[in-house]
């Protein structure tokens, strides 16, 4: 039987806000929970109370990411003697019913409904407390708060006001909770709002309350009163692309993604009629990532191409122009994330921005090249164009620290980010030992991901009409094609070292990395096979995924973050890797993994990362507790891996879709609607042997096959 896992809270969000409360709306200010907005916690404590006591919960759901709903009804209270609920003064349990509804925007509108069902009248006091601390998110985080400025609250019962405001010298944050429409005159004693709410039978009782974080000059926004009874809907919505099988969960899991992708766009004002940039996660991670936003872009490109776009807008406008060692900044290095909370914004951290990403600069060039495989649009590459070419050298001097022609690592910033692969934590990365490498380092996808960026960009000077530079390119990736493969493979153990340390002594580690490479063409087809085989291997292979570290390393633990974890956007990349070796049903058996994880967590949605355990008959995934739920690169695995399944790839150049479905028996056909290329989109129906294109208006024609792909010696095509 299925076993349905999954956190115990309750989370809303909208753009940069988020709330996360228990299930029974409260906040408990030691915990995670609360209400944040760019990087600030306004609101860390809440509860509410009738007569005293908390209500009674009888279920609590979000109706939309942006809404929830909490349904309690009143447990048994001692009115008194002198009210009329009977002789000894005792109100049954359940006699009044009591709804709260949440929606957020900028801010968070709230809905108070009281309901008497009881046959006579009843005199109840109804209280909220909410407590601001303004905490920065690294603080709660870390389970580390502390008090820096200054913090006052004051009621200004005329206008029905609670103003809560925090100080540090120039960090200025502040919470309004504003009462609107309330039934009784409210009143605030105890740091509690009160109200006196007096129902006959039948009777209803309403109040709004509106939690408005002043962060700017400018207001903040609400959703109305009652929004879920309407038609509210958050802004600028994105077209979906919908699947349509006979799989008993893939659609669920499937449309699951799309409203968690949804949900975790945010709109980059800044440019001109707004970018849509992903959020990398909640909680932790609700604010623009270099490496994040681009691999979604990537991993999603069949299903929202208007993140690659957004992602290419928004990080052009943050690109390194000069160099500060204390931000680990290089002139064209892309950001690896953005902070405006109280640490970033008085430079007690350095994230405003930080540029602590190996991978992030090359990315942006591939992400790139596929926002114009899927447009076929040239103008696109003649935009960014400046920006590519400052990512390109970047990675061929910075990038190259030792100018030994592989890209390396090592942080300058006192308070940087030790590893600056995607595997970031400090203890990410080992040697066979178990002990932690000396920087610089060179990881084994970082050779990969830089072979890709300098085929991609010889391909866009080719579209430029520069074939020259393409020329040279060429050149610089067939010889680090040949270095890398006469440095970092592991003959051993048919795989590549995970990297080469500070002394160029090669990590005798297996790990998920390798798997990176094969999806970015580094790898020799003689080679490949035994890759895959590897990485298939039982101390690899865990039957719910591919484990980020082997099983048999002295350094593995299933419930770590990095060394031995199962990481969706990790498989869905290998499994790419897969099909380009030729090795189709590895690539079907990563995906069947992931979908039957999905399958088994709370809603259908694939968390940041799970654990390394293996999968037996009466197993299920083991949450990784602090995983980001939702989560953007999990999210975007699953449009990845049925991409995958459907080899489905797109030629800027001759407008081309190339569809190779090779379907496994438990997915024999499978329909996509509204898959958007160019400026049009499609219907396109699959079967293992048949392809179906059905009003098609995107521009590109649709041919049943492999994508062609020319030796290396000759002009490699790039692919989406």
């Amino acid at each position: 039987m299925p076993v349905t896992v999954g956190p115990s809270t309750l989370t809303i969000n909208h753009d940069r806000q988020f709330l996360i409360s228990q299930p029974t709306a409260t906040m408990a200010p030691q915990d995670d929970v609360g209400f944040y907005a760019r990087d600030t916690r306004f609101v860390s404590g809440y509860a509410v109370t009738i007569n005293g006591r908390p209500p009674r919960l009888l279920d609590a759901i979000t109706v939309e990411h942006f809404s929830a709903r909490y349904e309690f009804m009143t447990p048994e209270l001692h009115l008194g003697p002198a009210s009329d609920a009977g002789a000894d003064g005792i109100l049954p349990e359940g006699s009044v019913g009591f709804r709260l509804e949440r929606t957020i925007l900028e801010g968070v509108h709230e809905d108070y409904d009281l309901t008497n069902y009881a046959t006579h009248p009843v005199r109840l006091l109804l209280e909220m407390q909410i407590e601001s601390d303004f905490a920065d998110v690294f603080d709660v985080r870390n389970h580390r708060l502390i008090r820096r400025g200054d913090l006052q609250t004051t009621w200004r019962p005329r206008i029905g006001e609670l103003r809560s405001t925090y100080r540090n010298r120039s960090f200025r944050r502040a919470l309004l909770v504003k009462v609107e429409k309330a039934g009784s005159k409210p009143e605030y004693a105890n740091g509690r709002l009160v109200f006196l709410c007096e129902l006959a039978p039948r009777a209803e009782w309403h109040v709004c309350l509106k939690w408005l974080p002043v962060i700017g000059p400018r207001p903040a926004r609400t959703l109305h009163c009652h929004a879920l009874t309407g038609e509210a809907r958050v802004l600028h919505p994105l077209a979906p692309v919908e699947l349509v099988t006979n799989h008993p969960t893939l659609p669920a899991i499937w449309r699951q993604a799309v409203e968690d992708t949804e949900a975790l766009r945010m709109v980059d004002t800044t440019v001109r009629g707004g970018a849509f940039v992903p959020a990398a996660g909640i909680p932790w991670f609700v604010t623009l990532f270099g490496r994040d936003s681009l691999v979604v872009s990537m991993e999603s490109i069949s299903a929202f191409p208007e993140f690659a776009i957004g992602a290419l807008r928004t990080l052009a406008q943050v690109q390194a122009t000069d160099d500060d060692a204390e931000q680990d900044k290089e002139p064209g290095k892309i950001p690896h994330e953005i902070r405006s909370g109280e640490l970033a914004s008085l430079k007690l951290l350095p994230f405003a921005p930080y540029y602590g990403t190996a991978d992030a600069t090359p990315l942006f060039i591939i992400v790139l090249s596929y926002a114009y495989q899927w447009s076929g649009d040239v103008a696109l590459l003649q935009r960014y164009r400046r920006n590519a070419e400052a990512a390109l050298n970047w990675l061929l001097h910075y990038g190259d620290q030792d100018g030994d022609g592989f890209q390396e690592y090592s942080r300058r910033s006192s308070r940087g980010i030790f590893n600056q692969g995607w595997k970031d934590s400090w203890d990410a990365i080992r040697h066979a030992d178990g002990s932690i490498p000396e920087a610089p380092i060179a990881l084994c996808e970082l050779q990969g991901y830089a072979f890709d960026a300098l085929l991609r960009m010889a391909e866009i000077y080719d579209l430029l009409k520069e074939s020259e530079r393409a020329a040279d390119l060429r050149e610089r990736a067939r010889r680090l094609y040949q270095q890398f493969n006469e440095v970092f493979w592991w003959e051993a153990e048919g795989t590549y070292y995970l990297g080469l340390d500070k002394e160029k002594r090669p990590m005798e580690t297996v790990a998920s990395n390798a798997g990176h490479c094969l999806a970015s063409g580094i790898v020799p087809p003689e080679r490949a096979g035994r890759v895959v085989d590897r990485l298939m291997a039982d101390d690899m292979w865990s039957g719910w995924g591919i484990r980020t570290l082997s099983s048999q390393h002295p350094g593995y633990n299933p419930y770590s973050y990095h060394c031995g974890s199962i990481w969706p956007h990790d498989n869905a990349t290998i499994a790419g890797g897969f099909r380009r070796a030729g090795r189709h049903v590895e690539a079907q058996r990563v995906a069947e993994g992931i979908f039957a994880a999905a399958e088994r967590f709370d809603a259908y949605r694939l968390p940041e990362l799970f654990s390394g355990l293996p999968r037996d008959a009466a197993a299920f995934p083991v949450p990784y507790l602090g995983a980001n739920v939702p989560q953007a690169w999990a999210a975007a695995a699953v449009f990845r891996l049925v991409a995958i399944l459907c080899g489905i790839h797109t030629v800027g150049r001759t407008r081309t879709m190339y569809v190779n479905p090779d379907l496994p028996d438990w997915l024999p056909s499978l329909t996509l609607r509204n898959l958007r290329a160019g400026h049009g989109a499609m219907e396109l129906h699959l079967e293992r042997d048949r392809v179906q294109a059905i009003g098609n208006t995107t521009g590109f024609k649709v041919v049943h096959g492999r994508l062609p792909r020319p030796a290396l010696v000759e002009a490699p095509l790039a692919r989406s």
